[in-house]
């Protein structure tokens, strides 16, 4: 995790609240291709290029290329020689999320909170400078923005540029932790984050017929930074935390999920331009509007679509989830459209389930 700042830096912060976080950043990617990578998320979830990292910048043991749509920014980064700690990485995990950038007003205080907190520095605070400007930057261990992108980086300008998909922002980050790790996460964010536990789901909420899970919300004072924590749960069969845990070789993140004002238009242009998603029975949608109230959306695209609805005290929101992105069964994306809902579709759990259970099947994982 990266926390970043830009200068000049402003040390107050909010009152009981010892780190105030703004959102998130960027999220950065350890690929095998960086080129191809961005490329790929450009040409199929409409990203623009932004910036560049490598060589040509002074940078000889990796490149890294950044794309952004809205307030979304994706970083991918590769490395240019074996015998690296980004090789390997990658060698263990496959591609997938390696750094999710936090926004804050002081990456250096940000730091010492949550390293004088019991949280294992990945990245002492250190000022970086061009003549675009200046950075502070700094990283803890778990599972900011100036001039182009960061110094060190030079503007990436590209003729190929696809139009937007109407993607926004990270809305959360969900990851997966192994058997029996649920409360040691949960206990980091709060004791070392300041994060609440505002939802909480156990087997008896996430069930199939085969596979169980556990997951607990866990959300900063302000609501901008939620990070689902999902934990296997006994079952018949091999649920999908444990067979992500297993091709990942390890914890990390699952999915991150996408938010959209429009998710009707937003997923028709995903699955044209190449983006496959998990679909689930059309007996789904035959009582949909009696479990979940009038809508303000035509129930037909939706089906057409793939797209699930679920409603709490403060509204609805509409979501679907794609298929792993990798060759790997690991990391994934959601898309989410909230109508003034706060949950996470604790409706939806036992068909989206089923979903992934189907496709676990066809991979012989179940």
């Amino acid at each position: 995790m990266n926390i970043s700042s830009a200068l000049p830096l402003n040390a107050a912060l909010k009152q009981g609240d010892f780190l105030p976080l703004q959102g998130t950043d960027y999220v950065e990617f350890y690929v095998g291709n960086a080129k191809q990578a961005a490329h790929f998320y450009k040409t199929a979830f409409g990203f623009q290029s932004l910036a560049y990292a490598g060589p040509e910048t002074g940078i000889k043991d990796k490149v890294s290329y950044v794309v952004r749509q809205n307030k979304l920014t994706f970083v991918f980064t590769t490395p240019l020689r074996a015998n690296n700690p980004i090789a390997d990485h990658i060698y263990k995990h496959g591609d997938g999320v390696r750094h999710l950038a936090l926004m804050v007003e002081d990456a250096a205080d940000a730091w010492f909170q949550t390293t004088s907190r019991g949280a294992i520095s990945d990245l002492e605070p250190i000022k970086l400078t061009d003549e675009n400007g200046e950075a502070v930057i700094s990283g803890i261990k778990t599972y900011g923005d100036t001039g182009v992108f960061l110094p060190g980086f030079k503007k990436w300008e590209s003729s190929y540029n696809p139009t937007s998909t109407g993607l926004l922002y990270v809305d959360h980050c969900v990851g997966n932790v192994g058997w029996n790790q649920m409360n040691k996460w949960v206990a980091f964010y709060e004791n070392v984050l300041g994060f609440k536990n505002i939802l909480s789901f156990d087997d008896n909420d996430i069930s199939t017929e085969y596979s169980a899970l556990m997951s607990k919300v866990m959300s900063n004072g302000n609501g901008f930074v939620k990070f689902p924590i999902n934990e296997p749960a006994e079952g018949k069969k091999k649920s999908q935390v444990e067979e992500y845990l297993d091709f990942y070789d390890g914890e990390g993140c699952q999915h991150v999920a996408l938010a959209t004002n429009d998710i009707v238009a937003t997923v028709t242009q995903l699955q044209q331009r190449g983006i496959e998603f998990l679909k689930v029975p059309n007996s789904y949608y035959d009582d949909l509007i009696s479990r979940v109230g009038k809508i303000d959306e035509d129930l037909e695209p939706l089906k057409e679509l793939g797209i699930l609805v679920d409603r709490d005290d403060e509204g609805y929101l509409l979501q679907i989830f794609s298929k792993p992105v990798e060759d790997r069964p690991t990391l994934f994306f959601e898309i989410i459209q909230r109508k003034g809902a706060k949950s996470f579709g604790k409706g939806n759990f036992k068909a989206l389930f089923e979903a992934l259970e189907r496709e676990q099947d066809l991979r012989g994982n179940l």
